[in-house]
């Protein structure tokens, strides 16, 4: 049997290519968008993918369902719930998929979302033993699905914890402790809030440490999974809801948006309404940027927060570093963005004849803006989470999550800004959005974040102090 994981870090999602070496046939569950390395590991080890399953609708990526089918005829499964306008085969509990001496049983596991499922792998046929269980988005290492992310779409928090309380007792904890778990998400997801970094674990020690699968009541669990979950951005239902669609495929959607722009084209694109994203490092985007830019560097949680910040209904022109504009595309289209009108041709360079176009971000040290504190008012915003926030901040700054940055303009905002997060990313994602959206509103942008200010040996405060 081959049982190979992939995982992509930026949206710490899992995906699965399984297949029997004897008989050549596969399948992939959960697949990402851009297929290319399931289709070059398949054809080496002489597979043929002629199936993909779904575990449920997700709603943090647009998965690549349908370019398998149309790009090597893969047949699409669902669980028996599911509603979608193309074509699939719905499997309902206990049903089977046979690839040679591969076996694939479906377990109904409804909770995090009401279709999801979860796939026994059998490794011979004789074998009635499970080698792992694929489990989507029910049961993660250390955590266990949220149920509140279809509240938007008829179904409450509580309805889908208790199913979700259900599967997990009725199904997985009845599976034996050697039994391997392959969830679809790691550490980092927003489908979850206690994730381990670990990417494969057994019931048996999901049984032992995991804090949603200690003995409790239902009314228990309920509200235990349901508290301090992260927020969601508002693409998280769009996604949901477009992975039932029949819907142009990724390399539809290149051949339309991966297209040069000149300055001019890029210009009258934004007069139009276009939305204008820069994916180059922060760094780079204070020293010099097209005016108007949002910031969002390719090396962080670029398709977390490109798609927090942007909306899919206008288009969006890319300025990246020369090579990376295809990148920059893909990992948007991840996430369902097909939007992309096009890039700025030459990037940066462009703009060598325009200098009447080009911004500049001021970036504050550790030591000057202590200086400055002492001396004269700033308000300084910090734009890291809740939690990050009490565990220790600058005395006198305000916690307006970077999420939240939009609405806190919206409310009019005098005087100096200094922008700080952890490190420096989000915080140049921060300085974008308030030169765009308050272009008259001096902001500074605190070089290395708080990590910055503590090598500095500055003091912070916190929340209970």
């Amino acid at each position: 049997m081959i049982l190979k994981q992939y995982y992509l870090g930026c949206l710490a999602h899992a995906s699965y290519l399984i297949g029997d070496a004897d008989s050549g046939r596969a399948a992939v569950v959960d697949p990402q968008r851009d297929i290319d390395q399931y289709l070059d590991d398949a054809e080496a080890a002489g597979l043929t993918i002629e199936a993909v399953f779904l575990s449920h609708f997700h709603a943090d990526f647009l998965a690549g369902h349908l370019e398998l089918r149309d790009r090597v005829g893969a047949a699409i499964y669902l669980g028996a719930r599911a509603q979608a306008e193309y074509e699939f085969t719905a499997m309902d509990d206990g049903q089977v998929l046979e690839l040679g001496s591969v076996r694939l049983q479906v377990l109904s596991t409804p909770g995090h979302s009401p279709e999801s499922i979860c796939l026994l792998v059998f490794d011979g046929d004789a074998n009635k033993t499970p080698h792992a269980v694929l489990t989507g988005d029910t049961l993660f290492i250390g955590d266990v699905g949220r149920p509140d992310l279809r509240a938007s779409l008829g179904w409450t928090a509580e309805e889908l914890g208790a199913l979700l309380y259900d599967s997990i007792h009725d199904k997985l904890l009845t599976l034996p402790d050697d039994t391997l778990v392959y969830p679809a998400h790691g550490a980092g997801s927003l489908c979850g809030k206690n994730m381990s970094e670990d990417t494969v674990s057994t019931i048996g020690i999901q049984r032992q440490y995991n804090y949603a699968l200690q003995p409790m009541t239902s009314e228990e669990f309920i509200r235990i999974v349901c508290a301090d979950q992260p927020d969601t951005p508002d693409y998280f239902t769009y996604n949901a809801i477009l992975n039932t669609k029949q819907h142009p495929t990724l390399e539809a959607a290149l051949s339309h948006g991966l297209k040069p722009l000149t300055i001019e084209q890029v210009d009258e694109q934004a007069v139009a309404g276009a939305q204008l994203l820069d994916t180059r490092e922060p760094a780079d985007f204070a020293g010099a940027h097209l005016v108007g830019c949002l910031n969002v560097g390719l090396q962080g949680k670029y398709a977390t927060w490109a798609g927090t910040l942007l909306n899919t209904d206008d288009s969006i022109v890319l300025i990246a570093e020369r090579g990376r504009e295809e990148e920059a595309a893909i990992r948007l289209g991840r996430i369902g963005f097909d939007n992309v009108a096009g890039f700025l041709d030459g990037g940066m360079e462009a703009l060598e004849t325009r200098p009447d176009l080009v911004r500049r971000v001021e970036r504050i040290t550790a030591g000057s803006l202590n200086e400055k504190l002492s001396a004269e008012s700033s308000t300084i915003i910090d734009v890291r989470g809740p939690g990050e926030f009490s565990e220790g901040h600058i005395a006198g700054s305000i916690n307006v999550p970077l999420n939240k940055l939009g609405e806190y303009l919206e409310q009019g905002i005098e005087g100096e800004l200094v922008v700080h997060c952890a490190g420096g990313y989000r915080s140049s994602i921060a300085a974008s959005l308030i030169m765009r959206e308050l272009p008259d509103v001096p902001v500074a942008d605190l070089v290395g974040g708080l990590e910055g200010w503590d090598a500095a040996g500055l003091p912070t405060v916190r929340e209970d102090d």
